[in-house]
């Protein structure tokens, strides 16, 4: 980062102020440099090859240098010294026009803000100015802030220009909501995605300003300032202008905290540390002590949340600890915690908090509904995770049973040595008989069932196989598509029959499974009608799947494909090629195929082809349609 100097516009007349954001405003490509590298380089390479391109986008959050990225493209296009007389990114030297441009008031950098500017009228303005030259500079340089505020109609009145414009004239459009502009637009020009900037590196600015501005500056309170900026620098710079104010010119971790409402990290450390331990007592006290102190009960959420994400980091990137926007407490407790807590505990809280946060943004009580989202953090810190729980089940269904049954109970089948009795969890919808309580029918209650094992369970298993066993229908036969297409016209079934024909490609077939393919057009619910009505017209089960092969041609494109080849084949028979040369206009429409029980020669000797003359007359043949 370079040495951050205020700008021209932001040298305060006798008596006024300057804010800090506008004060230490970027005023050349070395500022920018902070957290925008990749914009920076590749602007770099186009100016010093002379690619510049004709219109540029730049989006990204608010604060993180749109405007003044696009005040400092317009001037390295229009920069001129005496001994430069070209687009440079070098900007070390102020310009001919440097200073108008940075403060807004070159007559050829026109600045537009589309929020209040929307309609076609300012756009037809511009069109029709883009035609004259500039006055003194380079080039005509329009930045369009905000641009997704403009509407359809400005937009499109936009386009023309915007792919062709004048060699003078340059666009340069600014926006927070990039999916608001049309993809028309987008296509037209260079974006350039501003990132958010890391806490990091605002730490090193706002200490770096405040080493300049002469101010005390605690880092833990510059990293508060910096997470509560969320890579905005304008952001963060106006919380430290108040911080300043806030505790006349010293900031401290304390006064900024108190400013925030934020809570102590050290102190969300030790709440995080409660409700790992399921100590409700404990983290309901904690909280209250931080409530009382002034914290926002939805930001002590949002900090729990904060360090739960962390705590996670930790444990599969330890080096994450490193970054200079923590305290020592959350690097060294966090890598404690992270060597400490399961990742499944992480994810079940993480997934608590995100839902519990806007609970408590939305409740007439944000205390109240705080400490009820605590207490459910705590509740199930006791609960196994789902691979213990599943384990302790697999561990009752293999055990013997013996502490449940007692010394006295007999074993039944009398199985020395084996496993007796094997549990099974059986989830109901209904209360439990001997139970006084009646939950909420929605509610599944899991009972624990034995049942028999030894000699038993296979008997049970075996009768139920016998009930569920099938039946095949007999004289049905479902080995091509043909066939699925035959039973729908038994059945009737034709709009079955019809998508069948139509839309499906047979990629596999064997007794009881469809595998097939289906049209873009096609319906999806006829996976599981042609499985309904298979297993119903065959007596067996069938699973019908989707597959990603091209399979088979529909039925109809294989009717399609066999009648075109029996039309060029009628068209090549001498017989057929004489009758259309004596009646000049009839074509072939059809070819009609005899039936079975007619001989070879007497299907040779047939006429083979059906056409249609131009006036429609009817000629003498069986076969032969004029």
């Amino acid at each position: 980062m370079s040495d951050l100097e205020p700008t021209a516009e932001a040298k305060p007349a006798p008596g006024g102020y300057r804010v800090l954001a506008r004060k230490y405003r970027p005023k050349d490509f070395t500022d920018l440099m902070v957290g925008q590298e990749p914009m920076v380089r590749t602007l770099t390479n186009a100016f010093e090859t002379g690619r510049i391109a004709q219109a540029y986008m730049l989006t990204g959050v608010r604060g993180v240098g749109k405007t003044t990225t696009a005040r400092i493209l317009a001037r390295a296009l229009n920069y001129k010294t005496a001994e430069i007389d070209k687009p440079t990114i070098d900007l070390r030297i102020p310009g001919e026009h440097c200073q108008a441009i940075m403060e807004g008031r070159h007559v050829d950098v026109i600045e537009m803000d589309a929020a209040s500017h929307t309609g076609i009228d300012d756009i037809r303005e511009i069109i029709e100015q883009v035609r004259y030259r500039p006055v003194s500079a380079r080039y005509k340089v329009y930045i369009i802030d905000e641009v997704h505020m403009l509407s359809t109609a400005a937009f499109n009145g936009l386009l023309k220009t915007l792919e062709e414009p004048p060699e003078h004239v340059k666009f340069i459009f600014a926006t927070t909501e990039i999916r608001k502009v049309p993809i028309t637009v987008l296509s037209r020009c260079q974006r350039f995605d501003l990132r958010r900037i890391s806490a990091g590196d605002l730490v090193g600015l706002f200490s770096t300003i405040a080493s300049k501005e002469g101010i005390e500056a605690e880092e833990e309170a510059l990293s508060m300032i910096a997470r509560a900026a969320e890579g905005s620098a304008r952001d963060g710079l106006s919380l430290l202008d108040q911080a300043i104010a806030h505790g006349s010119g010293i900031v401290h971790a304390d006064a900024v905290r108190s400013m925030l409402g934020l809570a102590d990290r050290a102190r969300i450390v030790d709440l995080f540390e409660h409700v790992v331990r399921g100590d409700v007592a404990a983290a309901l006290a904690e909280f209250g002590s931080q409530y009382e102190a002034g914290a926002n009960p939805t930001v002590v959420l949002t900090d729990l949340a904060d360090f739960t994400h962390l705590v996670t980091r930790l444990k599969y990137i330890p080096s994450a600890a490193q970054d200079p926007s923590l305290s020592e407490v959350e690097r060294v407790r966090g890598s404690e915690f992270a060597d400490s807590v399961a990742v499944t505990t992480l994810s079940r809280m993480w997934q608590m908090l995100l839902k519990g946060i806007p609970e408590a943004e939305a409740s007439s009580r944000p205390a109240g509904a705080a400490e009820m989202v605590l207490i459910r953090l705590a509740h199930a810190a006791h609960l196994p995770s789902p691979e213990d729980a599943a384990r302790r089940l697999l561990e009752l269904s293999n055990g013997d049973g013996g502490a449940e049954r007692g010394p006295s109970a007999p074993r039944p089948n009398g199985g020395g040595g084996g496993a007796s009795m094997a549990m099974r969890v059986q989830a109901v919808a209904q209360p439990s008989p001997d139970s006084g309580a009646r939950p909420a029918m929605s509610q599944p209650v899991a009972h624990l069932q034995s049942v028999p094992a030894g000699d038993a369970l296979p008997q049970a298993m075996e009768r139920r196989e016998a009930k569920v066993e099938e039946t095949p229908i007999p004289g049905v036969r479902v080995e091509t598509l043909d066939d699925i297409a035959d039973l729908c016209t038994k059945n009737r079934a034709p709009v079955l029959r019809a998508q069948l024909r139509q839309f499906v490609h047979l990629v596999k077939i064997e007794p009881g499974r469809l595998e097939i393919r289906l049209e873009a057009q096609c319906p999806p619910a006829i996976v599981n009608e042609l499985k309904m009505k298979l297993s119903e017209w065959t007596g067996i089960t069938w699973w019908v799947t989707l597959s990603n092969d091209a399979g088979a041609p529909t039925l109809v494109e294989v009717e399609k494909t066999t009648r075109e080849a029996r039309l060029v084949d009628a068209r090549q028979d001498p017989d057929v090629a004489a009758i259309l040369a004596r009646f000049p206009g009839a074509k072939v429409t059809d070819v009609r195929i005899k039936a079975a029980a007619i001989e070879d020669d007497d299907i040779a000797a047939a006429p083979p082809a059906v056409a249609e003359s131009a006036d429609g007359d009817i000629l003498p043949g069986d076969d032969i349609e004029f």
